[in-house]
């Protein structure tokens, strides 16, 4: 009989910004495979209508907080409810934050950078703290192993008019990432960033400009579309599971091969 290299069943996954979008991605890839899964997000009510999507997929026990990951105080009391309701978090996908666009970068104003900054960068750092502080202490106590994934960008790699903000935040938690893999590895816990290419989200799936955007990238992108949220499932059982047990400090790039065709 085969046996499951990604099967999820009893281990408990966290995504931070994960009532839509690319974080609901990543835990319907887990729930799929059978985790117990948490979800994290501002809004209690979107919390809930995203965890009855991953009981659907079938997930196993599941949990939510509501948090704003750019209060350390309240990510620091959102981790500990989370440990209290599942008892540990074997995965932790730090994905919360938001995309903001300046006219240039001269015309960038300094509140537009501090509030990005805040949680894209910031909030990403209370996040990654709580889950590494508590993969140490349950290595230290004889059970070692944990994977933490976090959310990049393309925008690491190309320059974007307006974005320098952004992507330098994805860019320092790229750097982070790495030093983590680095010293953690001595627990067995992995550490790895994905890195996006555009994703169709149910804001931009229900715009007027829907075709255009869908058009544009079907016509730059090698595979022939943009991508969505389903796309990263594959990706997250991967990270989450077993399957990656001896891959770590890696960024790996889901865009349909968008950055690696010339212009």
């Amino acid at each position: 009989m085969a046996q499951d290299l990604f099967d999820l069943t009893g281990r408990v996954v966290l995504a931070a910004g994960a009532n839509s979008g690319i974080g609901l991605g990543f835990l319907m890839g887990c729930a799929k495979q059978g985790a117990d899964v948490v979800v994290w997000g501002r809004r209690a009510d979107r919390n809930e209508e995203a965890l009855e999507q991953l009981r659907a997929a079938g997930a196993g026990k599941v949990h939510h907080e509501a948090v704003d990951v750019a209060d350390e105080q309240a990510v620091i009391a959102a981790f500990s409810s989370t440990l209290q309701a599942m008892g540990r978090v074997d995965c932790l996908f730090a994905n919360a934050g938001y995309s903001d666009r300046a006219p240039s970068f001269p015309d960038m104003t300094t509140e537009a950078y501090h509030n990005l900054m805040n949680v894209n960068l910031h909030g990403a750092f209370y996040t990654l703290r709580e889950a590494s502080r508590h993969m140490r202490s349950r290595a230290q106590a004889g059970d070692t192993g944990g994977s933490i994934v976090i959310c990049g960008s393309l925008s690491m790699f190309h320059g974007l008019q307006g974005m320098e903000h952004y992507a330098g935040a994805k860019g320092a938690l790229g750097a982070m990432m790495k030093g983590m893999a680095v010293e953690l590895g001595q627990y067995g816990v992995r550490v790895n960033m994905i890195a996006p290419g555009f994703i169709m989200t149910e804001m931009t799936g229900q715009s007027d400009q829907a075709k255009q955007i869908v058009d544009r990238f079907a016509a730059i992108t090698p595979l022939g579309r943009p991508g969505y949220p389903h796309d990263i499932e594959g990706p997250a059982a991967y990270l989450a599971s077993d399957a990656s047990k001896f891959h770590t400090g890696d960024i790996l790039v889901v865009d349909g091969g968008r950055s690696v065709k010339s212009l």
